[in-house]
């Protein structure tokens, strides 16, 4: 069984926030919190990304989650027409930005991007451990 949630987010800084908290929301929902806080960070990434080079002014990105047995995918979809490339150089020790795509590659089990008729998503997949796993986990610490 698979289970899947999804929600467009304005193109304004403050949405990354609004994503931190849906990502949390869903996950904590669907009772798989192991891999939480790394979610959570390449959501920031992600959706940092959309909105500062992908989604064009006026218009929205999407974050989607979707549960297929123990692996967890978030998506961000935008609709801008940025070619990108995951397997961006390292940025200089002095640069401000250019991070954020190795770290949700290093902190992610798989990621890619996907060519959409508009747009594109970067995705990211996750191993998950159950739900049992979770609550078991909790009860030894």
């Amino acid at each position: 069984m698979s289970l899947s949630r999804h929600r467009r987010f304005p193109r304004s800084r403050a949405s990354v926030r609004d994503a931190r908290a849906f990502v949390r929301q869903v996950l904590t929902g669907w009772g798989h919190t192991d891999r939480l806080d790394d979610i959570t960070l390449c959501v920031s990434e992600l959706a940092t990304n959309a909105l500062l080079h992908g989604a064009p002014p006026g218009r929205e990105y999407c974050v989607s989650l979707t549960l297929d047995g123990s692996v967890i995918r978030l998506a961000v979809r935008d609709s801008g027409d940025r070619q990108l490339d995951v397997d961006v150089p390292e940025a200089g020790w002095e640069a401000c930005s250019g991070r954020g795509l190795r770290l949700v590659r290093e902190v992610a089990d798989d990621m890619g991007v996907t060519e959409e008729v508009v747009g594109k998503s970067v995705w990211a997949a996750f191993k998950s451990a159950s739900p049992n796993e979770c609550a078991d986990d909790r009860t030894w610490l």
